[in-house]
Parts: C-alpha cells; structure tokens; sequence
C-alpha cells in the first residue's frame, strides 16, 4: 500500500500520522496541497501519486476541492468529498443531523440582516452566532442583547463575502462549562475526551486556552456519535457533544479533519495509529 497525506501546513497530527504509517512499513508521502494542480485530460494526471490519499487541508475549500479532483481520478480519498462537504458547512450539518432525528440545538437559519434581527426579537436571548464555515471557534459569538446583534449585523455588511450575509443561529445551551469531543473511525469511538473553558472564555476549543481531561465512552455516547457520523457519512472524524440539563446529550458540531494533538496529551489510546489502522481497513476493502 502507498499511502499520501496532503496537508497545506504541516502540524502535530501530519507527523504523527506519518511516523505511524512508517512505523507498519508502508510507504507514506507528505504531499504539500499548493502546488498540486490536475487537468480534467486523466492521462496527464500523472504527478500525484497513492493507493489511498489522508487529505489533511486547514483551508476548508482546498481540501474539498482537491478531494473532487483525487475521487475523479478514481482514488480513495478519507474523507470522502460529500463528508467534508457536509461537515464542513454547519448548516448542511444540522440539517442531516435533524433529518436523521439525531438530537442537536436547536438551529435557525436566515438570508439577510433584516431578517437576523427579526428573528433574534421573536426567539429572544440568549443565543449562539456561528459561521458557516469555520474552526477553532473563530466567529462564534454568544447574543445576550439587541446591542450585540447591532454590532454583527454592522461587521457582517462590511464583510464582502456571500457567506456572511447567512446567518446561522443556535439556541444557547445550559451545560456544564465544557464539551466532549469523540474521535471516530468508521463504526468505533477512538477516544473520548473533555474540553475545559478556559477562564474568562465561553468556547472550549483547545485553540482559544482549553484544556483536555479523559471522558468514559459510555454506551449512551457511543449510540449518539456513532449515529452522528453515520448520518454523515462516516469516516474519520471529530464528533462535538454538549451535556444539556434537560434534553441530555446533543451534538452540536462534526469535525472532517479532526486535530487530535489535545486530545494526545489525555488519551490512553494511540489516536494516530488507530486512525492509520482505520485506513488499512479501508485500502483492504
């Protein structure tokens, strides 16, 4: 098996994934995403080479676009392009998780400024504000007031991009001051873990100071993920879950290209290997 890891910043979880492939005697390349480039002509499409392609982008629509053009060519790519097309738009997320009366927030989507503000009158505060695209809890926003969404109606018309006249609204719920992210390959929980806010922060992601403890994958958990990233359409994946004081688990985010390097320092499973076991599962089928 050859295997090709395409990434367009080299981190933690690249070397890590890499070093463990090596580790099996496979033969892995580190493929820088910018320079690649492909032609519709198949024949000359020749440059980039693998068995099975791990692609690893930051930049959302370089790793999407790159994945049609790899599944054109007839290669096995995880995650597969409807995944991280699904996972990588938080409305197309919520509406697959409701459909597959997968329980999440509660999620309210409208196309204007005028209608934002609207909505935000009828439904009331608290709320969350969450961009359509985006990680690392950049552009998420608790609405507490009218003031607020004031002010994000006011950056988002300066904002030139199509996206931001979308907005996507949450209902803002009552958990714990944490989240639980699962790591999941194919039908299995890799590991479980807690996300701590940091103090004077709302959002728990690791990248805005979180910090990590070891979750138990209970068998609630694990019915509710699994299910999660089923509905998704599987593969590697990073499944967010809030504890809410009255509906339970819901999950609230599904992540294509899961950052694991957190959840490393807590874990006692070998998240890359088992992640590299995964992908020699697939190339078998």
């Amino acid at each position: 098996m050859e295997l090709s890891i395409i990434y367009d910043k080299l981190r933690f979880e690249e070397k890590e994934l890499h070093q463990k492939a090596i580790n099996k005697g496979i033969s892995t390349h580190l493929i820088d995403a910018k320079p690649i480039s492909f032609s519709t002509d198949i024949n000359q499409n020749n440059s980039i080479k693998g068995d099975i392609f791990l692609q690893r982008c930051i930049s959302h629509f370089r790793g999407l676009y790159i994945t049609s053009c790899l599944e054109y060519l007839n290669h096995k790519v995880i995650n597969k392009y409807n995944v991280n097309e699904i996972c990588g738009n938080k409305l197309r997320t919520s509406l697959i998780l409701a459909k597959s009366k997968i329980p999440s927030p509660k999620t309210y989507f409208t196309f204007s400024a005028e209608s934002f503000k609207e909505l935000t009158n009828k439904l009331g505060f608290p709320l969350v504000l969450k961009p359509l695209v985006g990680s690392w809890g950049r552009g998420v926003f608790p609405i507490r007031n009218e003031e607020t969404v004031n002010i994000i109606m006011e950056m988002r018309e300066e904002n030139d991009s199509a996206l931001s006249r979308i907005y996507y609204v949450q209902e803002m719920i009552k958990r714990p001051p944490r989240d639980i992210r699962c790591i999941v390959a194919g039908d299995q929980i890799i590991t479980a873990i807690y996300r701590y806010s940091a103090v004077g922060e709302w959002r728990t992601n690791v990248a805005r100071g979180g910090h990590t403890g070891l979750a138990p994958i209970t068998h609630e958990l694990e019915e509710v993920v699994i299910k999660a990233a089923t509905a998704v359409g599987g593969g590697i994946l990073g499944v967010d879950v809030m504890e809410d004081e009255n509906q339970g688990l819901v999950i609230h985010e599904i992540n294509s290209n899961v950052e694991f390097r957190g959840a490393s320092q807590v874990s006692k499973v070998d998240i890359a290997n088992s992640m590299i076991e995964y992908v020699l599962s697939i190339f078998k089928k």
